[in-house]
């Protein structure tokens, strides 16, 4: 049997400690909620300590956003200490979430290397990682070494494996291991490279730079688009995006993260950018959403002129607009439902502020998605130079001064909406008897003027300057036209209809069923009211049609029999007439018999009813 082949010897990973107080890293500092956590781990015989980004910002002075934690007990030990308080998530990558107070902690087992190709694609993305190791083999598995400090607060040390601290001294970015093997395990690292860059102000080193090439790009269409939308949340809303959005661009981010990508960042994007870094430093509440609507703002107004273009009603055109955009942006990054709406309610919001209805103003203001839609529009009415959009008119400072005006000063605003913005405002209707005699004396004189010009005119609703000289060019090219030679309008005879052509249409007054209410079928006879009451069959019509019309009177055999009919004095001496069905087997019976119209007595007698009335006297 021939050797096994050795397995490559792995580097020795130097390990330094060094003191907390040392580092000006000092308990008291922490959260209650982490120093609670890491105890109770701790004191059931565990290790557990505080990695990542809480380590780095509480070394660079800056506050941090959360901690966590990572110890060598399994998710099902951790759940055995938490109990309720923990809940454990994820399946390629499994966590445990542990609530201490109103907060809540992240606690990771150490994770060691893939042990084989089943955990790996063939790319080399790691599917699965719910491989358990040692902290030296945790510290193997992170991305940057500005994250892989290792802090122990009960004891007051922190670890560090590769040199951490000298590269957050020298404000370097630097990947562990081989950078080309450790973003074909994850792309996203290329976006967390340009976040720490943009938010600690770090440079990359040479290894990381080469990375950010076309290839590596593609390997992000293998990323769920949920988990893109996830790292799109960290971007925009750190506090930090105006740094981060020229990088994003330079570094050919944008095209994973957005369709039909500028090749710079506009105007819009700009300002929204910095505002929102401003609201975060203010410590008030940012949706990144809002930031998407920005992004796509432009995407939104080439499918808005694609579908007014088709002549859609204005409003339809929005919807239809707004909901394919959205859903070509989806397939790069998924949004969920809430911020789906909050992007569409934005952009159908805009016309309606910069052209609002007076009778609308008031309800528009108490809008949910009132205050974001001000806010993009007072945006666009600085930063938005893109041809497709239409002009804010100064609505911003408009809607500006109504919000801080007080309710009367609101109403006033509203009463004299139009003549201070230059919009027109709507006219109401005229409503006294005047008005509408003397709108009528103008119709009417309309009406009968020939080319001369007539004595009074309309009043116009509004004078719009240079409409003279349109009107004078329009009468010019009138009497152009009026010069040219006409073409003759043809000219149709009227048509007379004689009696003998109605008399054919009443004979023939079969109900008219509409096919599309009614099946098709078989008429059941051909013959009309008339001559089934008349009691003829089809074949007495069928030989009176070629004489019925060649007598020299008017009226048609069919009307004679009718009227030829003896009328009995007496209602009760009167024969019943037969029921329709008798009359149809009559007919069929007695098709080749002669039937005479006249003969009442051998038609069968209606059969009545019995009843338990007594019967009435002869009158």
């Amino acid at each position: 049997m021939g050797r096994s082949p050795k397995k490559p010897k792995q580097k020795k990973i130097m390990r330094s400690t060094h003191s907390a107080k040392s580092l000006q890293l000092q308990k008291g500092s922490l959260p209650h909620s982490i120093v609670e956590v890491i105890g109770a781990l701790h004191k059931a015989g565990f290790e557990a300590y505080i990695v990542g980004g809480g380590v780095r910002d509480s070394l660079l002075g800056l506050a941090p956003k959360d901690f966590d934690a990572v110890t060598d007990a399994r998710p099902y030990e951790i759940k055995a200490i938490f109990g309720g308080r923990c809940r454990i998530i994820g399946r390629r990558f499994q966590l445990a979430h542990v609530y201490s107070g109103r907060e809540m902690i992240e606690v990771a087992t150490f994770r060691a290397p893939p042990k084989d190709d089943t955990h790996t694609t063939d790319e080399g993305m790691i599917t699965r990682d719910n491989v358990w190791g040692d902290i030296e083999q945790d510290f193997a598995r992170r991305d940057f070494s500005i994250n892989a400090l290792y802090y122990q607060p009960i004891k007051g040390e922190v670890l560090d494996f590769c040199g951490a601290l000298d590269d957050i001294e020298n404000k370097v970015l630097r990947l562990l291991g081989d950078a080309r093997v450790r973003i074909e395990e994850d792309p996203v690292r290329l976006l967390r490279a340009l976040r720490f860059k943009a938010k600690l102000g770090f440079e990359f080193d040479d290894a990381l730079a080469a990375q950010f090439h076309e290839d590596n790009w593609a390997l992000l269409e293998q990323v769920s688009a949920h988990r893109l939308y996830d790292e799109s949340q960290k971007m925009f809303g750190g506090g930090y995006l105006a740094a981060l959005l020229p990088l994003l661009f330079e570094h050919g981010a944008m095209n994973s993260l957005m369709n039909y990508a500028p090749n710079e960042p506009t105007a819009l994007m700009t300002a929204v950018a910095i505002n929102t870094d401003r609201r975060v430093a203010m410590g008030k509440s940012v949706n990144p959403a809002f930031f998407y609507a920005a992004m796509l703002w432009e995407n939104y107004l080439h499918q808005l002129a694609k579908y007014k273009k088709r002549g859609l009603p204005f409003h339809e055109a929005q919807l239809k607009a707004a909901e394919k955009t959205i859903d070509a942006q989806r397939i790069k990054t998924a949004i969920p439902k809430f911020a789906e709406q909050f992007i569409s309610d934005i952009w159908i919001l805009q016309p309606k502020l910069v052209n609002p209805r007076v009778r609308d103003i008031a309800n528009l203001e108490r809008m949910p998605k009132f205050r974001a839609a001000f806010d993009f529009l007072v945006m666009r009415e600085s930063h938005d130079n893109h041809p497709l959009t239409e002009p804010t008119n100064g609505m911003g400072a408009w809607w500006q001064a109504y919000q801080e005006a007080s309710a009367a000063d609101k109403a006033l605003m509203i009463e004299n909406f139009g003549s201070e913005s230059g919009i027109p405002k709507r006219r109401r209707r005229e409503r006294n008897k005047d008005a509408k005699s003397r709108e009528l004396d103008q119709l009417r004189e309309l009406s009968l003027r020939s080319d001369e010009v007539i004595a009074t005119r309309p009043e116009p609703l509004f004078v719009v300057p240079g409409a003279e000289a349109v009107v004078k060019d329009a009468a010019k090219s009138l009497k152009v036209a009026q010069l040219e030679p006409t073409k003759p309008v043809p000219v149709f005879d009227p048509v007379q209809f004689s009696e003998a052509d109605f008399a054919k249409l009443l004979a023939n007054d079969e109900p008219y069923i509409p096919p599309s209410r009614h099946r098709k079928r078989k008429p059941s006879s051909n013959l009309s009211i008339i001559e089934r009451e008349a009691g003829l069959s089809e074949s007495d019509v069928a030989a009176q049609d070629d004489d019925l019309f060649s007598q020299e009177s008017t009226t048609p055999k069919r009307r004679q029999a009718k009227q030829s009919k003896p009328k009995a004095s007496n209602k009760r001496t009167q024969a019943t007439k037969p029921s329709s069905k008798a009359k149809a087997n009559q007919s069929t019976a007695n098709s080749n018999a002669p039937v005479v119209a006249d003969d009442a007595a051998d038609k069968p007698k209606r059969r009545r009813r019995k009843s338990n009335a007594k019967p009435k006297a002869d009158e």
